[in-house]
């Protein structure tokens, strides 16, 4: 056998299908609701916060943890929203994008041949990331439209082999806010087969009416064994600047931050001076607003896609829809979000990218975080079925 060639995992990876549509968006000149881009203006602080920081030369390397000033400003934050005291010595890490912060948890937490629960429908990079560090993801479903936890499910899913559990609250891509019951029997198992829970919470500002956000590592028990990732690419609208954090016990931060070194050295450093100033200038009011324009958002998205014949699940969070593919032509979900692109100019995803084999291939997801112009030309375009 030849040297020269790819790894052994290699030929069985393909390209993301969100990705691969946005590709196609761009080359189409496309509106791209496929990519959750967030691509609605920054807030001024944390655009001037990173110029400042430029002109004031701070462009080197940072700390690998990140600088004193955004992890303060972080704990600050857990201490107002959640009433968590953190040290940001210890207990917060600045990472390369929330996707950095959990690929350094992987790697120094989990060993190969380990078992992780995951739930289905599901955001491909974590199952991907798991794959690639040879840990096996285990997929239990949620209950189909109202996605609702089958405890008994992950229960039975749970073996000599299982680490941990990771939840997505709100999710990627149906929108599920996990209840507070449904997050403290999560705990009750992670607690009784002592097992890591990794909560990706990335998307906690964008909760809509009767839903409220609850961070895992706030439960009784549960602060020494929650790993939770989270960060400002979604809340101020800067997914190019690859800021996020992890919060996790001292016991693990770092190992964590160690591998976060190895693969990311640190986040870009005047992007991170930008995100603090976000955090210590932005008003509570800020954070609800954002709320509020994305419901408005979800409801003009949720009125097109209902005209459209393409039935909407109305999501309780985050800033996508899952929908069916009414009068759309393909084989599959990949075949009709093409079908979609060259017949509307509007990119989605096809489900069966957030699904096991054979699954989603009636569904495909938008994002609604779009400034206003282009999300009403492509509820227009989409009205055009």
């Amino acid at each position: 056998m030849s040297k020269l060639r790819t790894s052994a995992m290699a030929p069985g990876a393909v390209q993301s299908e969100i990705r691969a549509m946005s590709m196609l968006a761009d080359q189409t000149g496309g509106i791209n609701l496929a990519q959750g881009i967030c691509d609605t203006p920054v807030p001024a602080p944390v655009l001037e916060g990173a110029e400042i920081a430029m002109e004031a030369g701070h462009n080197i390397y940072t700390r690998q943890d990140g600088i004193g000033r955004l992890r303060t400003a972080i704990a600050a934050d857990w201490k107002r929203r959640h009433n968590l005291d953190l040290d940001p010595e210890t207990e917060v890490i600045v990472t390369s994008g929330a996707t950095g912060a959990f690929q350094a948890a992987v790697q120094a937490l989990l060993d190969e041949g380990d078992e992780v629960i995951l739930f289905e429908p599901l955001y491909g990079y974590h199952a991907g990331t798991l794959r690639a560090m040879k840990v096996n993801p285990v997929i239990v479903p949620l209950g189909f439209g109202s996605w609702a936890l089958d405890i008994d499910a992950v229960r039975t899913a749970i073996t000599q082999k299982t680490r941990a559990i990771v939840i997505n609250t709100p999710s990627n891509p149906c929108g599920k806010v996990f209840t507070r019951a449904e997050l403290e029997a999560l705990a009750a198992l992670a607690i009784e087969h002592n097992l890591f829970v990794i909560s990706d919470e990335i998307y906690e500002h964008f909760v809509y009416p009767g839903h409220e956000h609850i961070a895992m590592a706030t439960l009784p028990g549960m602060r020494e064994r929650t790993i939770t990732v989270s960060g400002f690419s979604k809340t101020f609208s800067v997914t190019g600047w690859r800021v996020g954090y992890l919060i996790a016990d001292p016991k693990w931060t770092p190992a964590i931050g160690y591998f976060h070194d190895l693969l990311y050295v640190c986040a870009p450093a005047p992007f991170q001076h930008g995100c603090a100033a976000g955090l210590e200038q932005l008003p509570p009011a800020f954070y609800t607003d954002m709320a509020t324009a994305h419901l408005d958002k979800r409801a003009r998205t949720v009125a097109a896609l209902t005209d459209a014949g393409l039935t909407p699940h109305v999501p309780d969070g985050a800033y996508y829809i899952l929908a069916g593919t009414g009068p759309l032509h393909g084989a599959n979900a990949a075949e009709k979000a093409r079908d979609l692109l060259k017949r509307t100019g509007v990119a989605a995803v096809a489900g069966s990218a957030f699904f096991r084999k054979g699954g989603g291939e009636e569904l495909l997801r938008f994002c609604f975080a779009k400034r206003d112009d282009d999300l009403d030309e492509a509820c227009r375009r989409l009205r055009t079925l």
